[in-house]
């Protein structure tokens, strides 16, 4: 199963990433969590150590790496051929970060050719890699998002089994939302859920997405006061009380979205 983790800054992202990692690991499962941000953080709420995590550098800021894959080294490409099918298979292996026996990070960095300024050797690396990891049918995929599916484009958004699409319980968050799920509609994803995120009112946040985002499966998960507290101290969500209300909610929706 892949599922991408997208949605506006701010939104949770990176935190229902994390917890869904660990969900699905502790369930038996082989888990594979993606950072696929600009400014990935996924790393230290996972339960990387700050220290270590600070110097995890992405594939794509990876100049060797690149250079090695593709023929050419970032910013030296105008005019450069360079391979847009590198070879990829190991890159899990030599590059991932084991956090469990069962659950694995690889810190990708962005894949957006628009933050990049072109279709770079940096791009043509990651965007063969995730069309190699997505392609695999024998782990769970969780792929932590800076933006929407319209990033992985054609080729490879369809790969993804669900889009959660991070929200917060406001109109222009939830109108935001209900673009990026349009998107994903328009590209194949076949199973598109809004999550909404630091709800304080479930129930008027329920009458604000019935009338912004009608007719989408929908999710809420409680506002934890502390959550700046956690983040401050570096916290892996495995740290987390159990019944922070991020916890409780993003476990329930797990349970009936994946418990079977």
């Amino acid at each position: 199963m892949k599922i991408l983790v997208a949605g506006k800054g701010g939104t949770g992202k990176t935190t229902v990433s994390a917890l869904l990692s660990h969900f699905f690991c502790s369930s038996g499962h082989d888990v594979l969590a993606l950072d696929t941000d600009s400014t990935p953080n996924l790393a230290m709420s996972i339960g990387v150590s700050p220290d270590i995590s600070k110097s995890i550098v992405p594939l794509v800021k990876n100049e060797d790496l690149v250079e090695e894959r593709t023929g050419a080294r970032p910013g030296e490409s105008w005019g450069v051929f360079f391979n847009l099918s590198p070879e990829v298979e190991d890159i899990v292996e030599k590059y991932g970060i084991k956090i469990k026996d069962k659950l694995s990070l690889l810190v990708v960095g962005s894949i957006d050719s628009a933050k990049q300024g072109c279709l770079c050797p940096a791009i043509a690396l990651a965007r063969s890699l995730l069309k190699h990891i997505l392609l695999k049918n024998d782990q769970i995929v969780i792929v932590d998002a800076e933006a929407g599916a319209e990033v992985f484009g054609r080729g490879l958004a369809e790969d993804f089994d669900y889009m959660l699409c991070m929200s917060e319980p406001t109109l222009r968050s939830l109108e935001i939302s209900k673009n990026l799920i349009r998107m994903a509609d328009e590209l194949g994803i076949r199973n598109n859920v809004l999550v909404v995120n630091k709800v304080v009112d479930e129930e008027r946040a329920i009458r604000l997405v019935k009338r912004v985002v009608p007719g989408v499966r929908s999710f809420f998960v409680g506002y934890d006061p502390e959550m700046s507290s956690y983040e401050e101290e570096g916290l892996s969500v495995e740290r987390y009380p159990k019944n922070s209300p991020v916890v409780v909610g993003v476990r329930r929706m797990f349970d009936l979205l994946f418990g079977r």
